[in-house]
């Protein structure tokens, strides 16, 4: 696996819009910086100005993907002309490079049981992602007034929250384990026994990392290397210390 310089990634909030469209920050290029040989910390004069640089590609955005986790949905209702409900749901993604999060149904029409279907996806990164905390991403959904929902199901990758109650609220546990600090710690596989020496607080219990892992031992092979971007690879030494992480 190629070797990371793995970094901890500032929190950040993502809003979708309406149509659940929005995008995480800007993706204009950076400022234009002075010419070659200009004095540095100080404003740009005309006269010192060279000509227009051009704005380099933007980074291409990667496909959707359903997000780790769902948090919460809610059901706000307007009363205003004629009445509209709007469904909002947030979850967790693995680092600040997914985009454009949004609900998409997977049912069409009412269903048997009166619930409305939703799968959370967001763009995930195109390529792996360095170990970081878990990013909140936010996803609006309007519906007409007069809709024929009882519920509201939204379902992630790994998980699904149901709300019962409309207009309402419902929310779970977000996972204790980001594995943000992983790094350096010893890794403890379910039923084993806790490495020896070591203290609590420099133990990774796979039992707290409730999403999919792929642990690599120094003599297991690599059948595949698809690319999951909700999946944390964990590359372990003989002493079952965890020498290298990321989101693969």
């Amino acid at each position: 696996m190629t070797r990371t310089k793995l970094f901890a990634l500032a929190s950040l909030v993502a809003a979708g819009s309406l149509l659940g469209a929005a995008q995480l920050g800007a993706q204009q290029g950076p400022p234009q910086g002075a010419p070659q040989g200009a004095p540095q910390g100080g404003p740009t004069t005309p006269q010192e100005s060279g000509p227009p640089q051009s704005q380099p590609p933007s980074q291409p955005e990667g496909r959707p993907y359903p997000v780790m986790f769902v948090t919460s949905v809610e059901l706000l209702r307007s009363e205003r002309t004629g009445g509209i409900d709007i469904v909002r749901a947030r979850g967790l993604v693995s680092s600040n490079s997914w985009t454009s999060p949004h609900l998409l149904p997977i049912t069409v029409g009412k269903g048997v049981d009166g619930m409305l279907d939703l799968i959370f996806q967001a763009s995930a990164p195109p390529s792996m992602s360095p170990l970081g905390p878990f990013m909140v991403v936010e996803a609006l959904l309007p519906l007409g007034g007069g809709h024929p929902y009882k519920g509201i199901r939204v379902r992630s990758g790994y998980n699904a929250v149901t709300l019962k109650t409309l207009p309402g609220f419902a929310e779970v546990a977000a996972p204790k384990e980001d594995c943000a600090q992983c790094l350096g710690k010893y890794f403890q596989a379910k039923g084993a026994a806790a490495p020896a020496g070591q203290q609590a607080g420099n133990i990774v219990r796979e039992e707290d990392l409730p999403y999919p892992l792929r642990i690599i031992r120094p003599t297991d092979g690599i059948p595949s290397y698809e690319y999951d971007p909700n999946r944390l690879t964990i590359l372990l030494s003989e002493t079952g210390q965890i020498v290298d992480a990321a989101w693969d």
